[in-house]
């Protein structure tokens, strides 16, 4: 189905998109309480909780598998991949479904917020008082109201042990 004259593109995700001329668009989630943000192009899917498989022999960061639509989908469970705290048992967590490299993977993340242009005007590079496992992840942050939203790398995200 084509979109109306006028109306915003869309990625792959169904996300409505705003174009506000400087800076990029980003999908806003929540980990541990800290704000996030990942580029809106990466995203292929938001997916409430799902039932994981857990993989023998892969790494912590690793929580298993996921089935979208056919297609095994690598979930990696944010909070261990940031060395935060676990969940709460019980706690579902929200699948953030990107794409690299041709495969999908699954960022679990505890919620996901809003699709939200962040002008580049309010980008600034990672603070040196940033943990070192952070830094590495991170392509800097951005001041959003009161709020400071570490950028994920989504790419560096997803190299595990490497």
């Amino acid at each position: 189905m084509a979109a109306a004259a006028g109306a915003p593109p869309r990625p792959a995700s169904g996300l409505a998109l705003v174009d506000h001329g400087a800076g990029e668009t980003f999908l806003t989630l929540t980990v541990a309480g800290q704000g996030c943000a990942v580029p809106v192009p990466a995203v292929r899917d938001v997916l409430g909780a799902q039932a994981i498989t857990r993989i023998p022999l892969a790494p912590p960061e690793v929580a298993g598998g996921l089935n979208l639509r056919g297609r095994i989908v690598t979930a990696i469970d944010l909070r261990r991949r940031l060395g935060l705290p676990p969940r709460m048992p019980g706690e579902g967590a929200m699948s953030v479904v990107v794409e690299q490299q041709g495969e999908l993977y699954s960022l679990l993340a505890d919620a996901v917020g809003e699709v939200l242009p962040l002008p580049q005007a309010e980008f600034a590079p990672n603070p040196p008082t940033l943990d070192p496992l952070w830094r590495e992840i991170s392509r800097g942050v951005h001041r959003e109201g009161g709020r400071l939203l570490i950028v994920l790398d989504v790419e560096r995200v997803l190299a595990i042990g490497g």
